[in-house]
């Protein structure tokens, strides 16, 4: 299975990247990995959040024209227990999905035209967190669902 993440911004927090940098790293004995962090100007933090959502939603329309299966990772979205996310990822790969794509969208979440792409929406939690931060929980999570899904010993 390949699985693409796209992310508006770079990753700029160290402890967050050398997080990133184990769970990438112990992904590859599951599946590919394709992480692509979409930079942005430094001025785009100074400008309205709707204008912000409408310039990271035109880059974001060209990154995912051609992607089978689009998932955000959104505040609204469905919840899944660790089990339920790993029973998700499983059913997707028994499904004949070859490639499953998921978006982080910026700090102010995603505009109308990007959530009219997705195919689903996946919240992480009830609680709002960083959006720095949601990367490498979804990435441990993705990696926790993996060891599940193989009968490994990391989820208790």
């Amino acid at each position: 299975m390949k699985i693409k993440v796209f992310l508006i911004g770079k990753t700029t927090e160290s402890y967050i990247k050398n997080g990133l940098l184990v769970y990438l790293s112990r992904l590859k004995r599951y599946a590919k990995i394709e992480w692509n962090e979409i930079p942005i100007p430094k001025i785009h933090g100074k400008l309205p959040y709707e204008v912000q959502k409408k310039r990271e939603a035109d880059i974001l329309k060209i990154k995912l024209k051609e992607e089978q299966e689009i998932i955000l990772l959104d505040e609204i979205g469905e919840g899944f227990s660790s089990k339920q996310f790993a029973n998700f990822i499983e059913k997707k790969s028994s499904d004949s999905v070859n490639k499953i794509c998921f978006v982080i969208g910026g700090s102010f979440g995603f505009s109308d035209k990007i959530k009219a792409l997705a195919d689903k929406k996946i919240a992480l939690s009830v609680m709002t967190f960083p959006h720095q931060l949601v990367r490498l929980i979804f990435v441990e999570q993705l990696y926790r669902a993996f060891t599940i899904n193989n009968n490994e010993k990391y989820h208790h």
